[in-house]
């Protein structure tokens, strides 16, 4: 029987919007490009997937005749976004063609059958656990900007790690090899039954799916299993397939530093500084030198083809003279990440690796290394 439903425009809309980075990835697999649609009793159930990540979500419908289709996600997704009407109306008609009625307009998109749709991992409920949505997001953001890129030849760094540690503390770690992001934070629930295997590593696409589905929620349920990743709320599920290998062993590099020499500073005044000072950087390298000494920090950059820029700063520095340069790019994205009044940065020296960290924000270290000039 072929489908025939009525569902709210803003509903569906909200659904395609949220799946977009997972279906418009180009692939080997056509029907990756569609969203899966079935409907239920009172209900369609919408699913997408990279076969890296699956996301699955219900809202309610009006349902004429029961059945299941995949439909091109983008393209829905264009056309209902350019629609005026309330409701949109969908009818499955011969050869898997979608008819689909918004107002006075009507479009008919091809669609695939279900059966060649991959199948949602299956899970078990009873290993998830209750969990803070906010606390889960405020760890990703103080480390998903500094994952490695695709290109990274160390396929281990393009994921964040994830810990659990004694007391109820989540840890989480990210590297790009230049840099490293390190958040840990307690928890205030009982995590007896969460596990978390040696070497977790979520993938880059995965965190940021993380962040979306944490919004607006109090509270998930959140479980891992072999090879996943399951959080769900409601009558939403995110699934994420974890990656494969061991993360780089990071201890010593937190023993090395030697935190007798630091300088304090005022947040906002220094990411508004290394801003202003980007725009004179080379594109490629973005390095920002740094001079410090009789409680001043002299910032410069320059650009080829641009030119120059020059900033003084008070500090709190009684140590002895240095220069050192830094990219200044990492400086910004960890300043991003925090929201305190106060920074102390842990610097060691030509080669040596820069600590920052805030006391009001204990669980967080970025470890940024120096560059030469």
């Amino acid at each position: 029987m072929s489908i025939i439903l009525n569902v709210s425009r803003d509903e569906i809309l909200s659904v395609l919007a949220s799946v977009q980075n997972v279906t418009s990835k180009t692939g080997t697999l056509a029907i990756l490009n569609n969203i899966h649609i079935e409907t239920l009793n009172d209900s369609i159930q919408i699913t997408a997937t990279d076969l890296e990540i699956g996301i699955r979500k219900t809202i309610p419908s009006e349902i004429i005749s029961p059945g299941k289709i995949t439909i091109p996600s983008k393209k829905l997704f264009e056309i209902l976004r350019e629609s005026s009407s309330d409701e949109i109306h969908f009818e499955v008609q011969e050869n898997n063609w979608i008819k689909i009625t918004t107002g006075a307009s009507d479009y008919n998109l091809a669609g695939m059958v279900s059966e060649e749709f991959p199948s949602f991992p299956v899970y078990d409920e009873d290993n998830l656990t209750s969990f803070p949505a906010n606390d889960l997001k405020d760890i990703i953001n103080k480390t998903i900007f500094s994952i490695a890129s695709n290109k990274e030849s160390n396929f281990t760094l393009t994921g964040i790690l994830i810990e659990k540690l004694e007391d109820s503390t989540i840890r989480m770690v990210s590297s790009d090899g230049h840099r490293l992001s390190l958040m840990e934070k307690k928890i205030d629930k009982e995590l007896n039954l969460f596990q978390i295997s040696k070497n977790t590593l979520i993938p880059r696409n995965g965190s940021q799916e993380i962040k979306k589905f944490c919004e607006g929620k109090e509270e998930i349920n959140l479980g891992f299993m072999e090879k996943l990743m399951v959080l769900a709320d409601n009558q939403d599920i995110l699934v994420i397939r974890l990656m494969n290998g061991e993360f780089p062993d990071f201890n010593n590099l937190l023993n090395i530093i030697d935190k007798d020499n630091s300088i304090e500073i005022e947040r906002v005044l220094l990411l508004n500084s290394m801003r202003r000072m980007n725009l004179f950087t080379e594109e490629k390298y973005n390095v920002v030198k740094w001079e410090m000494g009789n409680n001043k920090l002299t910032l410069t950059s320059q650009s080829l083809d641009i030119g120059n820029a020059r900033e003084e700063l008070d500090i709190d520095y009684q140590g002895d003279p240095m220069t050192m340069g830094f990219n200044g790019k990492y400086f910004v994205e960890t300043m991003q990440a925090l929201s305190t009044d106060k920074l102390r940065v842990h610097i060691n020296g030509l080669g040596k690796p820069c600590m920052v960290c805030s006391d009001d924000e204990p669980g967080f270290i970025s470890i940024i290394m120096p560059m030469e000039l």
